[in-house]
């Protein structure tokens, strides 16, 4: 195994390049928990870095992995792991991974389509667990449109956990366009609005749906709310106004999963 103890090597500036987003191929994933994801997803990840010692020992199994899947697998010093890692405590290993972006076709091709379209959502924590639980409530796909937060940027990564690998993810797409898209392949479009929209559990979510989400703090806008087919509300008692962007997707995903596993619209 190669070893770098160098900072200045230019594979340190490649990780550095990357985890600043200044990549439209790579992705940097941190943790072994994500190089243990994308491996198992057949993700093509090229580079892999291990705090010496690392790869001898408690990450042995996952190092030798990483090279039978032919990736090119490093040893570096800790301040070299700490000046290629984005996190302040670097967890051990470090690698670069192919971005996998998909169309709005591949996104809205499965049937029938769950889809969440993702207007001016700017944390990237609240991206990744948006994507974590459209995996886990049984979503077909993800639009994160322009001025969206990277899905594949690496804290949306954490916040996924693996499951930006295994969803359909679109990424920098016109929201508008996709909204056209989505209502030309036959999905009825619901805009989620903080309040005068039908309550959640009396919309029908069990045919094919995209349902839009805006950003912290505003919402989605006046248009975006025009050109959906329904305006879409989580009950909340005062003097709560509004919630948190993931918790709201989360919430609307668990009513669509309830809903399509067998259960029933409640009555308007």
């Amino acid at each position: 195994m190669e070893n770098i103890s160098s900072r200045q090597n230019p594979v340190v500036k490649r990780f550095r390049d990357v985890g600043r987003g200044g990549s439209r191929d790579w992705m940097l994933l941190d943790g072994e928990h994500l190089l243990d994801e994308a491996l198992t997803a057949g993700v093509r990840v090229d580079v892999a870095a291990f705090a010496n010692g690392m790869a001898e020992g408690r990450l042995a199994a996952l190092a030798a992995r990483t090279a039978r899947a032919g990736t090119t697998t490093i040893g570096v010093t800790d301040p070299v792991l700490a000046a290629m890692s984005p996190v302040r405590q670097p967890s051990g290993v470090v690698a670069l991974a192919e971005r996998r972006p998909a169309t709005i076709d591949e996104v809205l091709e499965r049937t029938p389509p769950m889809v969440l379209m993702l207007s001016q959502v700017q944390d990237p924590g609240n991206v990744g667990a948006i994507i974590r639980a459209a995996e886990a409530c049984g979503a077909t796909g993800i639009v994160a449109a322009e001025g969206t937060a990277d899905p594949f940027g690496w804290k949306a990564l954490r916040g996924a956990m693996g499951s930006t690998f295994r969803l359909r993810v679109a990424a920098g797409h016109s929201l508008a366009d996709a909204v056209g898209r989505a209502r030309a392949a036959g999905l009825r479009v619901f805009a989620t609005a903080a309040r005068d929209g039908r309550p959640l559990a009396a919309c029908d979510l069990r045919g094919p749906s995209a349902v839009l989400f805006g950003g912290e703090g505003h919402g989605l806008s006046p248009d975006l709310l025009d050109a959906s087919d329904e305006r879409l509300t989580v009950p909340m008692r005062p003097p709560v106004e509004s919630l948190n962007v993931a918790v709201a997707a989360a919430l609307v995903l668990y009513e669509a999963a309830r809903q399509r596993e067998g259960g029933r619209t409640a009555p308007v």
